[in-house]
């Protein structure tokens, strides 16, 4: 299936359900990337952590899957210092694919969430870990993909744990989407364009 709109941008942000394409997309401008020049790298930093069984099975698939598809593309696991990774990392001659802003965020949110309901307004969107993030973003000097879940479209979650997940990560979302030039929405293994600012 040949995608239509793999050009690269500075910065693109990649959302959808699961299943929907959104970490094919970032492959595919990563192959796309890799094609260009020889001197090219593009590295995966991913944020999932092989919490039980199934999980690392999960991790293990994709990273076949993935090694597949994109040979040329080098992973860097770091689960909780994405600014950090995405700074050490970026360069020019380097496309980050950064996979995924959902899991980070989970992953960041665990330790608190047994306290959760006592403190409703500690949400780590407005903290620092977010705000080092977004410089990062702003800052990289080459280009960076980053994919994220669209999960606030379906039903009202019943729990309070899991409202305020979904809440932060549609917060996550928005000031994400606020500093990449590009952002695309992937829905059924297609893309639309919901903003690009070349």
């Amino acid at each position: 299936m040949v995608e239509p709109d793999l050009t690269v941008a500075r910065s693109e942000l990649i959302l959808g359900g699961q299943k929907s394409g959104k970490s094919r997309r970032a492959e595919s401008l990563a192959r796309d990337w890799l094609a260009l020049s020889k001197a090219h790298r593009a590295v995966l930093i991913a944020t999932a952590q092989p919490w039980d069984e199934e999980m690392r099975q999960r991790i293990a698939r994709h990273q076949q899957d993935r090694a597949a598809r994109v040979p040329g593309l080098v992973t860097v696991e770091e689960p909780l210092l994405l600014a950090e990774a995405i700074t050490l990392n970026s360069r020019a001659d380097t496309l980050l694919v950064v996979d995924c802003l959902t899991l980070w965020l989970t992953n960041w949110l665990m330790p608190v969430a047994q306290d959760m309901e006592q403190n409703e307004t500690q949400t780590p969107v407005n903290s620092a870990p977010v705000a080092v993030l977004l410089e990062a973003i702003a800052s990289v000097p080459g280009p960076l993909v980053l994919v994220g879940n669209e999960i606030g479209l379906g039903v009202i979650p019943m729990g309070t744990e899991v409202r305020a997940f979904v809440d932060a990560l549609g917060t996550l979302n928005q000031q994400v989407a606020r500093a990449c030039q590009r952002v695309t929405l992937m829905a059924a293994g297609l893309p639309l364009t919901l903003k690009d600012a070349e």
